[in-house]
């Protein structure tokens, strides 16, 4: 079996549709987003006067045309950001009024979520592709729903699936961050949590796990060491890595032993290594330079025939 993973693509529509191509331009029937779906900033674009304003990367920007408004809609996903179309009094409904603004960037998100899934429906639909998305920690609940809604996109979160042969364990939450994020959590009931879906294993047949937080102290989950005010500790120069990841996932590997162990999470830390006879992988992100970050992996029976770590 023959598949592509990616992760942590945080909004970007260039590099999402980069992964709806990836089964293509890479030979593979089995897609896998493994977290981190949605971005974080909304741009609204504002009706001022019959022409429309914005201001995206520091710049303010006067588009002048529909063509225009729609052009810049589209960097502006590619980016990994949501365009939002509003007149001047909506917009200082929400810079007076954080609920509400909360509320309509929600909105948008899962609007996004929804395009982005009927965009896998119309181009992999008759295809044979497998596609799995996945929720990571950072991803509200609310696309959770707009997952669901789709006959041919598939999120394994919180499940064992069959697949070809193999057991596809997936999960999306990870151990506690600074930034408090909607699917974290202790790593006593993160281990609770994985191993009520590994007592679903049968352990004749080979599994890969699909855990959005990578294994502790693996050289995939090294991030810079930040100060309660979350600055950036500096040595000689440059931040300081520790690792991050979580003491739960790493044991439920090193007891498991699945052949393959599929990560996100920790942008700076792509890479692949092994613990036990298990292969794990991070491909990395670089969602905000539109850069796709992937790993193509082939297995054979209960082993990994070969992998490789690819960008584009």
């Amino acid at each position: 079996m023959a598949l592509y993973y990616t992760s942590d693509v945080h909004g970007s529509e260039r590099c999402f549709l980069k992964f709806l191509n990836a089964a293509k331009f890479y030979g593979v029937d089995t897609l896998i987003l493994g977290g981190d779906l949605t971005g974080k900033v909304l741009v609204p674009i504002v009706e001022i006067d019959g022409r429309w304003e914005m201001t995206f990367l520091g710049r303010h920007e006067v588009l002048a045309t529909p063509s225009d408004v729609a052009e810049a809609e589209k960097r502006i996903r590619f980016n990994g950001f949501y365009p939002y179309r509003c007149d001047q009094r909506e917009l200082a409904r929400m810079e007076a009024d954080p609920r509400y603004a909360n509320e309509v960037f929600r909105r948008t998100m899962r609007d996004a979520v929804e395009r982005w899934v009927r965009l896998a429906e119309e181009r992999l639909r008759g295809t044979g592709v497998r596609c799995f998305i996945m929720p990571g920690n950072d991803d509200e609940f609310d696309i959770d729903e707009a997952l669901a809604q789709s006959d041919l996109v598939i999120n394994p979160d919180g499940r064992v699936l069959q697949l070809d042969g193999y057991q596809l364990l997936s999960l999306s939450w990870a151990n506690p961050t600074p930034w408090t994020s909607p699917r974290e959590l202790p790593e006593e009931e993160l281990a609770a949590r994985i191993e009520r879906l590994a007592r679903e294993l049968d352990p004749s047949v080979p599994a890969i796990f699909n855990l959005h937080c990578p294994p502790y102290n693996s050289t995939l989950d090294s991030a810079p060491q930040l100060r309660e005010d979350l600055s950036v500790v500096m040595v000689g120069g440059q931040p300081n890595m520790v690792p991050v990841g979580s003491r739960a996932v790493r044991a439920a590997i090193e007891h498991y032993q699945p052949v393959l162990s599929l990560h996100g999470h920790i942008h700076e830390s792509r890479g692949a290594v092994r613990i036990g006879r298990t292969l794990c992988i991070n491909p990395g992100s670089a969602y905000g330079e539109g850069v796709l970050h992937g790993a193509l992996v082939v297995l054979e029976g209960d082993r990994v025939a070969s992998y490789q770590l690819v960008s584009g």
